[in-house]
């Protein structure tokens, strides 16, 4: 039987850079791991791919989803729904695989109690100002979007302390280094690695 995989969640309010930072991992193949593909009703945003980015589906759908229990967690955040489909996750954490979330702390917050052996990772921006501005440059959201992400990103930040580790990301690369060395020393935590050693005295 395959050693269970290591469930990464990161997390963190939005514009704070999430996506790019999940995308320069697995572009760059930081460390080994399968990357969870969220559902979601919203709108492609440019550049996004299906089956890719996210799974882009309907209203009807995703209640489908929420009533045959098929989701890991989900959410609804500026009128749009989100989920983890909740079989590949399992499947590949049952194949000894890491796997990685992102998604928003709502959805974090669920998975905590599903999964608390996850490794829960919040990603946090220089400071409010950069934020604002990371969000505005999108050019995707109106003005009043815009004060109502930042209204939320307030009270989100504040739910750091339900998270393991806080990694500010300041440059892309510094924060992928920080998730990067977060990983490996969790691999080697001794909770997770003392009943190969119990193992190896019972053989020897």
């Amino acid at each position: 039987m395959a050693k269970q995989g290591l469930l990464i969640v990161l997390s963190g309010p939005s514009g704070v850079g999430k996506g790019t930072v999940k995308s320069a991992m697995v572009k760059q193949r930081a460390f080994s791991f399968e990357y969870s593909v969220s559902m979601t009703t919203r709108k492609p945003r440019p550049g996004e791919e299906d089956g890719k980015d996210y799974f882009f589906v309907s209203e009807e759908r995703f209640q489908e989803a929420i009533k045959n229990n098929e989701l890991l967690e989900y959410n609804e955040y500026v009128g749009h729904h989100y989920g983890t489909p909740l079989a590949p996750v399992k499947k590949l954490l049952d194949e000894g695989k890491d796997v990685l979330l992102e998604i928003d702390v709502n959805g974090a917050r669920q998975v905590r109690k599903l999964m608390p052996d996850g490794v829960f990772i919040f990603l946090t921006p220089p400071d409010l100002h950069e934020l604002k501005d990371r969000i505005v440059n999108r050019g995707t959201d109106s003005a009043a979007v815009i004060a109502k992400r930042m209204q939320q990103a307030r009270k989100e930040i504040l739910m750091m302390e339900d998270y393991d580790y806080a990694v500010v990301n300041d440059t892309v690369a510094n924060a992928v280094d920080h998730i990067k060395s977060i990983v490996e020393a969790e691999h080697v935590r001794v909770p997770r690695v003392i009943n190969d050693y119990r193992n190896m005295v019972k053989e020897d």
